[in-house]
């Protein structure tokens, strides 16, 4: 019986254990899902205020899998394929239909990276990704998707402040700098001093 023939929603109990099935090693584990749920916590933070009308138990669960196609980017001992990450959301996609989730829960994966890649973007920059748009498009998608510019997996990971994430978003294109000023005018700012406390990350 798959997942999504128990509930439509999985449990944390049963995110989690997809994580464990998935993650060719220990560390590449500890990184992702650590990151999945302060993506979980930002976004539950940000519900409290702005979140009237949303599925609360969707958005849980869109945070605890968005990023679970990182996993496909480790080959068997752990190496990690950094030119070819921009596809994670994709995988994660294919990773969750494969499982027999709902593509409810596959669209949080794909439509997460950045501000959100629209086909001119991906023409544009020439990524190996299939030319289609990519951008959020349920009130639960936008909100993962913006509540995940908080936290990245760098070495160390760190929490990343709307100003140091708009500078560098900056890059490609004042219209995704525009798109992100939107979201934070929204949703508002994190309290990233108390989840750096929580969870020892340094606030970058």
């Amino acid at each position: 019986m798959t997942i999504e023939q128990r509930t439509a929603v999985p449990t944390d109990a049963q995110i989690r254990a997809l994580h464990e099935r998935h993650a060719p090693t220990e560390a590449a584990f500890h990184l992702v899902w650590t990151h999945c749920r302060i993506v979980c916590e930002v976004a539950e933070h940000l519900l409290e205020r702005h979140g009237a009308g949303l599925d609360v138990a969707l958005v849980r669960a869109g945070s605890l899998l968005h990023d679970i196609g990182v996993y496909r980017l480790h080959d068997a001992v752990g190496r990690f394929d950094r030119a070819n990450y921009v596809r994670h959301g994709v995988l994660g996609h294919a990773l969750l239909r494969e499982s027999g989730l709902p593509e409810t829960l596959g669209r949080f994966c794909s439509r997460h990276t950045g501000v959100g890649l629209t086909r001119a973007d991906v023409l544009r920059q020439r990524l190996p990704l299939p030319v289609a748009d990519w951008t959020p498009v349920t009130e639960e998608e936008v909100l993962v998707m913006y509540a995940d510019k908080f936290h990245s997996k760098t070495t160390p990971p760190t929490f990343v402040t709307a100003a140091s994430y708009s500078a560098a978003v900056r890059r490609f294109g004042a219209d995704k700098v525009a798109r992100f000023a939107a979201l934070v005018e929204r949703f508002g700012e994190p309290d990233l001093e108390v989840l750096a406390r929580r969870h020892g990350h340094p606030v970058g």
